[in-house]
């Protein structure tokens, strides 16, 4: 398994700071936020000049958005841009509240994505659902009615544990376990209070989501999602070392 780092920057210097130590950190990669790659969308070469040199800094793009047909042409502009930057994964959340749409809409929704899917494989780039906190898919029973309509080959699974935990899921290790053929990326973040938390600072219980995660023998990105709103620098030693301890056996 890789180990990826992914936080919100609001200055250029933050953001000059994630690209150039989070290798240095021990992280394989990082998955940006959407304000850290969208002024390069058209302009590719200008993000390789600037941060190519930094191996794995756009290994995965998170991306909000739906899928109308001026939806599709921003995804297809971004699918562009990723490959074009050498990035292996689009993590997208359907931007819509959860009575938005119902499980028709979810459905209809799986379709769109999975063609698009399959036009990204075309180009060396997966495309990857990020299940979300009062959006369309946020519980288990969303995610199956997702993947039924979606299948399992053109698309894959973001779990995100403390979206899992703040929608009321309480089994992650038997979903990680029950999912295991379309997750192919994991965000670790750690909730507690109604707060995301830096991984070891909230209450969720990583051992079992650790020792599911080796059950089903993932070898794929696990990211810290750290949007605990701390230290840069230090949220993402912590989050590595937190990694290493408990994920790693």
């Amino acid at each position: 398994m890789k180990f990826a780092f992914s936080r919100p920057t609001s200055t250029a210097g933050e953001q000059q700071e994630l690209f150039t130590q989070f290798g240095s950190a021990g992280y394989a990669g990082l998955q940006l936020k959407a304000n850290q790659y969208t002024g390069y969308v058209d302009a590719p070469q200008e993000f390789l000049d600037k941060w190519g040199g930094y191996a794995g800094v756009a290994s995965g793009l998170i991306t909000m958005g739906v899928l109308s047909e001026e939806g599709q042409a921003k995804l297809r502009k971004l699918i562009r841009f990723a490959a074009a930057v050498g990035s292996e994964r689009i993590i997208f959340v359907q931007n819509l509240s959860r009575q938005e749409a119902d499980d028709a809409a979810i459905r209809e929704f799986a379709h769109i994505f999975a063609e698009m899917g399959q036009e990204a494989r075309a180009q060396g780039v997966a495309l990857s659902l990020h299940h979300h906190y009062k959006q369309p898919v946020m519980l288990r029973q969303d995610i199956e009615t997702f993947f039924a309509a979606a299948g399992e080959d053109a698309v894959g699974l973001t779990v995100d544990t403390a979206h899992l935990v703040k929608s009321g899921v309480e089994d992650v290790a038997g979903l990680i376990r029950d999912f295991r053929h379309v997750i192919d990326n994991f965000h670790l973040k750690d909730f507690a209070d109604g707060d995301w938390r830096v991984l070891g600072h909230g209450k969720i219980d990583f051992a079992p989501i650790a020792a599911a995660i080796h059950a089903i023998e993932y070898d794929g990105w696990i990211c810290a999602d750290e949007e605990s709103g701390g230290s840069l620098t230090g949220g993402m030693q912590e989050c590595i070392q937190y990694m290493r301890s408990t994920i790693v056996q």
